[in-house]
């Protein structure tokens, strides 16, 4: 089977890589390079990364998910290990690896993977009842059950309108805090029920609890502090000439990965705004590798949930 269709992994649950040609071709410009992959998932990048190499390269894998590292285990090949951890911790993983600075590649596929979200033990969706959990790691943590049955109505509306980008973000947490004072809220269906109930303006195709499970899912694992921790990181941790490729999937991530690009493309200086600045004096630390990328109709018609990602990359500079 091609490394671009969906593979099932050991738990049985399929899952399809995003955009992975077209990140591993941006990724892998030396085969005798060594390459770290922070969100191995299932393996599907890692695995055409590895095809990519020499037996000279090397891969080192990331992943805070128990399931993805007992998949990552079952992959034998000598030039690949694996670590479990969080990506925000990529460049001390590196340095624990004798890495740091010599990276030739980062690769970061940012956010949820379809077994996390097609196992309903995990909690992670709406359209399979299982506990309301959510965690990456369900080892560590507080699950969302038990942050939605401790935290206010505001900070509730806060985090359904600072991360779901949910405008009936009031409303919502209003009906939450409501219906937990008869019983808590331990089951995902449960609680897609209340907000379906709740929601007074639904979107055409799109399931009226989308963007407030959306926002639980980023609150509950920081990823959005995650993904600001693992960009910083991967500059630092990336040799001269590395390259950095990052694939989000909704606005919130694609904004921040733009502007650290942006910003970084730019360069900046000490001197105060308006002064004349030469070109030797702007710290330029990355520049662009080509435009912005987006999956085809092709991998879209194949894999829905493609549709929203976007891939941008970027090479870091001596």
């Amino acid at each position: 089977m091609p490394p671009s269709a969906a593979e099932p992994s050991r738990h049985g649950f399929r899952h399809a890589s995003v955009l992975l040609d077209g990140a591993v071709d941006a990724l892998v410009h030396d085969p005798e390079g060594v390459y770290l992959d922070g969100t191995f998932g299932r393996g599907g990048h890692s695995r055409a990364i590895l095809e990519r190499l020499s037996p000279e390269g090397r891969l080192l894998a990331i992943d805070r998910d128990p399931q993805a590292i007992a998949e990552a285990h079952t992959l034998t090949d000598s030039r690949f290990a694996i670590e479990q951890g969080e990506f925000a911790n990529l460049a001390e993983i590196a340095r624990r690896h004798d890495l740091f600075g010599k990276l030739n590649g980062v690769l970061l596929d940012v956010g949820v993977s379809s077994p996390q979200l097609d196992d309903p033990e995990r909690g992670f969706s709406f359209l399979r009842d299982g506990p309301l959990d959510m965690r990456m790691d369900p080892t560590r943590g507080e699950s969302a059950a038990d942050w939605l049955a401790r935290a206010s109505e505001a900070d509730i509306a806060q985090v359904f309108k600072s991360y779901g980008e949910e405008r009936f973000a009031k409303r919502l947490a209003r009906a939450v805090v409501t219906r937990r004072l008869e019983k808590p809220f331990l089951r995902t269906g449960d609680l897609a029920e209340v907000l379906k109930t709740a929601h007074p303006a639904w979107e055409k195709g799109k399931h009226p609890a989308t963007r407030a499970f959306q926002a639980l899912r980023i609150h509950i694992n920081a990823e959005l502090e995650q993904l600001d921790a693992a960009l910083a990181g991967a500059l630092e941790a990336l040799a001269p000439g590395g390259h950095l490729v990052v694939i989000s999937f909704h606005s919130l991530e694609d904004r921040r990965v733009k502007r650290f690009i942006r910003e970084h493309v730019r360069g900046d200086s000490d001197l105060p705004r308006g002064v004349p600045v030469r070109e030797d004096q702007l710290r330029r630390r990355l520049e662009m590798l080509g435009k912005a990328q987006r999956p085809s109709a092709a991998e879209v018609d194949a894999n829905p949930r493609a549709r929203s990602a976007v891939m941008r990359a970027a090479r870091k500079l001596a």
